[in-house]
């Protein structure tokens, strides 16, 4: 049993992709911050619509809190976006500091 366990695992590590110290789970290709981007402003613009048309049926108010909500909704994720921004430049500016600008873990030349 020992023996089948051994190979298993074995055969896992042969089967299994190598991974960089640098890969993670976290970090992202130019689609998947598009994408998030997307989201988190069409995100913010539909909470907003949700809310303030909700609100507008409960208090009959047609289309005050419409607006009001889907104006504050469209700047929340503007927010997100800029938040998304930021992120991604200081952990450009992080990767930058430790590798160098033009990709050198070495800091002398020749």
């Amino acid at each position: 049993m020992q023996d089948l366990d051994r190979r298993l695992q074995a055969a896992k590590k042969k089967h299994e992709p190598k991974r960089s110290a640098d890969d993670s789970p976290r970090d992202m290709s130019g689609v998947g911050v598009g994408l998030r981007i997307a989201v988190d402003l069409v995100a913010g613009v539909a909470v907003g619509v949700g809310i303030g048309w909700g609100l507008d049926n409960w208090l009959e108010t047609k289309p005050w809190f419409l607006l009001l909500f889907t104006i504050l909704g469209f700047c929340a994720g503007m927010l997100n976006v800029y938040r998304t921004a930021r992120q991604l430049e200081d952990k450009k500016s992080q990767a930058d500091a430790t590798t160098g600008p033009d990709g050198d873990t070495d800091n002398g030349g020749a």
